[in-house]
């Protein structure tokens, strides 16, 4: 599994990946919601970030990140990739490569937050909306690069 970044022909794919993601893990959404969010993805939140993902030798996209500055901005993983450190290995980079720190998480979403936490992120401060103005609340997370580098 190597981390490239993806080029546009694959902004479907990272599309359908957001999807299948979303739907596993954020069942505080409805229907709507994700109907919303998902045509900003190419047009809005794609070009805002590095975006790396990790394909397998079939050139299926199994997991991307998003990072802007200091901050993950997205990370989403093929459901039927979960668990097999595809994630671990996205954030793994993004720390270590692209210099990011901090992360805001859908309080709502537990496994990524858990997710988050057991990789040594910690809470540090948190939004009752999204960056889009809608009622579900954030937690702003941050973690020293030393203590993720420690748990490699």
């Amino acid at each position: 599994m190597e981390i490239t970044a993806p080029s546009q022909q694959d902004y479907p794919e990272l599309v359908s990946v957001w999807e299948s993601s979303v739907r596993a893990t954020h069942d505080f959404l409805t229907e709507h919601d994700i109907q919303f969010y998902k045509p900003m993805l190419v047009d809005q939140f794609f070009p805002q970030v590095a975006l790396k993902c990790i394909k397998n030798t079939d050139n299926q996209i199994l997991g991307f990140i998003g990072t802007a500055e200091n901050n993950i901005e997205m990370l989403f993983i093929d459901p039927a990739h979960r668990g097999k450190g595809v994630g671990k290995k996205l954030l793994s980079y993004a720390l270590r490569e692209l210099g990011a720190s901090k992360v805001d998480v859908n309080e709502q979403n537990d496994q990524a937050v858990g997710f988050y936490q057991h990789l040594g992120f910690k809470v540090i401060g948190r939004s009752e909306k999204d960056g889009m103005g809608k009622p579900f609340p954030l937690l702003h997370m941050e973690i020293s690069h030393g203590l993720f580098s420690s748990s490699k």
